[in-house]
């Protein structure tokens, strides 16, 4: 398969007031770009939003775990799978993980210091290889019982068999590069395509037991919000999928899963209070064979208008879309597109508009052709 095969998600989603994703001081994530200050929503909101979403379409058993606990999960899987006590299990699970020297929590030594990213099926291989064996290592004195258990490579097995998250988001472990996985998927900060000013949202709570003669409120604050039409953007590279997968067949199945859950997914930060839950205005998949394109230089002149700005933001991305390929002549191998309203511009660059759940499977079909072509399709 040739090196270069990426999938290019743009995509256009209008937010009303919310506080999708605060900073360290509770206010909406900001950025400088085009000289003015826009709304933002960081990449690793976006991102555990899209993951969270796999949750509703694959069951949990086959996902990942983002976790200071592994010691404590595979302690429980020891003690179901070969009908162990809780101290017995314990005892082999940290002989186990020993040998990957991670770095035990300076305040929980059961919890390691940092979050480890693995999957629930590769848990369930590192206690299916000591079937057989338990009598054995039960019975072994702690010195035996690590010699014992050397037998088992942990770190082959927490590097191979990666479940779709871990294939699409990767693994960083700084002191462990052996565990690292390369991301398959970039995803960047979702900016507004126009200026923002953040507001305040002065609040009070009643207390519903007080009399009519009780008058205040029995709580009073603020909360910070702005709303906005934001770009977002990623991109998945096959050739990294692929190997991350250890082949091709599955591919097909985590690219639409990915593309379905990122663009249906929202982070939830201050939900009760906003129910921000839109759906995006316009979705383009773009195969390329040549590099990924982030097109947010379509929005370097801020937007500015009274009559709103997503058709004028989705004129612009349309035009950098030709502009690119015009100027640098290289043009997408396919583009898919799902989008409101049928202005020429946005229909020349984007092609027709399909309902999404037609583009996913469009796009499923034309992922698998993709990867058994030698050839651009």
């Amino acid at each position: 398969m040739p090196a270069r095969r990426y999938l290019d998600i743009h995509v256009l989603q209008t937010v009303p007031p919310s506080n999708l994703n605060r900073d360290d001081a509770g206010s909406p994530k900001q950025a400088i770009y085009g000289g003015v200050r826009r709304s933002r929503v960081s990449s690793q909101a976006w991102k555990r939003a899209t993951r969270t979403a796999f949750a509703e379409r694959v069951p949990k058993a086959d996902l990942a775990t983002r976790t200071k606990q592994i010691s404590d999960l595979l302690t429980t899987r020891l003690a179901t799978a070969h009908d162990l006590t809780a101290q017995g299990a314990a005892r082999i699970s940290n002989a186990l993980l020993k040998p990957l020297g991670i770095k035990a929590s300076k305040k929980n030594a059961e919890q390691t210091s940092y979050l480890l990213f693995f999957g629930y099926p590769q848990l369930d291989a590192i206690a299916d290889a000591i079937s057989g064996r338990i009598g054995e290592l039960v019975a072994s004195d702690d010195a035996a019982l690590a010699t014992a258990v050397e037998q088992v490579d942990v770190k082959k097995i927490l590097g191979t068999g990666h479940p779709i998250d871990v294939a699409l988001f990767g693994r960083m472990v700084a002191d462990i590069p052996n565990l690292n996985v390369d991301a398959a998927c970039q995803v960047a900060h979702a900016i507004s395509t126009h200026p923002v000013e953040i507001e305040f949202d002065y609040y009070t709570a009643v207390d519903d037991e007080n009399t009519r003669e009780q008058t205040g409120a029995g709580m009073i604050g603020t909360v910070e919000f702005n709303s906005a039409t934001l770009y977002r953007y990623a991109t998945l590279g096959l050739e990294q999928l692929t190997t991350n997968l250890g082949g091709t067949e599955a591919v097909p199945d985590a690219v639409e899963l990915f593309v379905d859950c990122f663009a249906r997914s929202i982070p939830s930060g201050h939900a009760n209070s906003f129910a921000h839950r839109t759906l995006p205005s316009l979705v383009a998949v773009v195969a390329r064979e040549d590099q990924p394109v982030n097109l947010v230089s379509a929005f370097e002149k801020p937007i500015r208008s009274r009559d709103g700005v997503l058709l004028e933001s989705a004129s612009r991305l349309a035009a950098e879309l030709t502009n690119a390929t015009t100027n640098w002549g290289q043009s997408p191998t396919k583009v898919m597109a799902c989008y409101n309203g049928d202005e020429s511009d946005v229909v020349a660059a984007f092609d027709r508009s399909l309902p999404f759940p037609e583009l996913l499977a469009d796009l499923k079909r034309f992922t698998t052709d993709w990867l058994t072509q030698d050839g651009t399709r």
